[in-house]
């Protein structure tokens, strides 16, 4: 029975650890989808594949970082703050396509796949290398 109570030992550090990155990934979604020109949610419901795609591919650019955050912390202040950092990063990494790609928040009203999963393979790209930067 020890055994048991020595598996387990660590599983407030993992609630609050899981708690923590399920606060920061619904404040980057609250965050990403006020920052964009169009309302993904709207297109989604409506069936927009692109909207889907490029909401996909920043939230996995996001998770990425704070997964690899969470595993190289010293402690949850720590992790929210690279947290924090891998948000900004996949920020940028919208508004950099949205200017890069002419006329990017039509086409994804449009439901054009081309310039959505452009964002996506980039915001999974830069989140990838954010963590491995994380692995310090």
């Amino acid at each position: 029975m020890s055994t048991l109570w020595q598996s387990i030992a660590g599983l407030p550090n993992f609630l609050l650890y899981f708690a923590l990155a399920l606060v920061l990934l619904t404040i980057f979604v609250a965050i990403y989808v006020r920052v964009t020109s169009y309302r993904e949610f709207v297109l989604i419901r409506g069936g927009n594949v692109a909207a889907a795609i490029s909401l996909s591919g920043a939230l996995i650019g996001f998770v990425l970082p704070l997964a690899s955050a969470i595993a190289h912390s010293v402690n949850p202040v720590d992790m929210v703050a690279w947290g924090a950092i891998a948000l900004l990063v996949q920020l940028v990494v919208y508004a950099a396509v949205s200017r890069l790609v002419p006329h990017f928040r039509e086409a994804i009203e449009a439901d054009r796949a081309a310039p959505a999963t452009l964002l996506a393979a980039l915001a999974i790209s830069v989140g990838i290398l954010n963590a491995a930067c994380l692995t310090y």
